[in-house]
């Protein structure tokens, strides 16, 4: 009986997995564009990630994703209505939930990538013009492979806490696993024993991702380590 419980608790975690891995590719991605608008030269593409970045690193996380699933709904439904057209819009906690934290750590993404690009020597990308190299080589030859070594150490504890962050949605009603954790835990008695075996499977994404990242920080730093020496 309670290895069955333990059983449906484990097989949840795919589900928080999944939810984390899409979370952080649209923060990438938000991250990557809020960056370069941070850095560009023109007011109209930097005040908009100013006030992006400012807004969601302000407010609560559980905030933000109460209003995305219950407020935003809600909203386009009236409007909807307003024109006079019949349609239903209603978020799954799943969209919900993968939506508001890459929206929520697309900010903070775009403050580490922004702080990686302003370490690369501006001397480089120059050079790379002055040889005849467009944007698209510069960038993906010279200025992306510097930026992820020195966007790592944040970029890692961007996804520690969102990893752990996933854990909110099943506020929502979300079916990951502190939901049935916390079912399992209800219908048992035994809260330890569940709540423990969510807070190892945390732990285990936690030391998984630091002996990952830690590797292709290394990797990234071959070259490094050999001028310096």
């Amino acid at each position: 009986m309670l290895s069955d419980y333990i059983t449906t608790v484990l097989a949840a975690g795919w589900i928080s997995l999944r939810l984390a891995f899409l979370a952080l590719l649209l923060a990438v991605v938000l991250g990557l564009l809020g960056a370069l608008g941070k850095r560009s030269g023109s007011r109209l593409l930097r005040w908009p990630v100013e006030v992006y970045t400012t807004v969601v690193r302000g407010v609560p996380d559980l905030v933000l994703m109460l209003l995305v699933f219950y407020s935003l709904p809600a909203l386009l439904n009236q409007g909807l209505e307003s024109l006079g057209w019949d349609y239903y819009v209603e978020f799954s906690p799943f969209a919900a939930g993968c939506a508001t934290l890459g929206l929520i750590f697309g900010a903070y993404m775009t403050e580490t990538f922004r702080g990686a690009l302003q370490g690369i020597p501006h001397g480089q990308i120059e050079a790379a013009q002055a040889y005849g190299l467009g944007r698209a080589r510069t960038f993906f030859g010279i200025v992306l492979p510097q930026m992820i070594r020195l966007a790592l150490p944040g970029f890692t504890n961007n996804w520690l806490v969102l990893v752990k962050g996933t854990a909110l949605v099943s506020l929502l009603g979300l079916q990951d696993i502190m939901f049935r954790a916390r079912g399992a835990a209800e219908a048992t008695g035994k809260p330890f024993t569940f709540y423990l075996i969510a807070g190892g499977f945390y732990l285990a994404i936690t030391v998984i991702s630091l002996l990952a990242l830690m590797w292709l920080g290394k990797r990234y730093s071959m070259g490094v380590r050999e001028l310096s020496q």
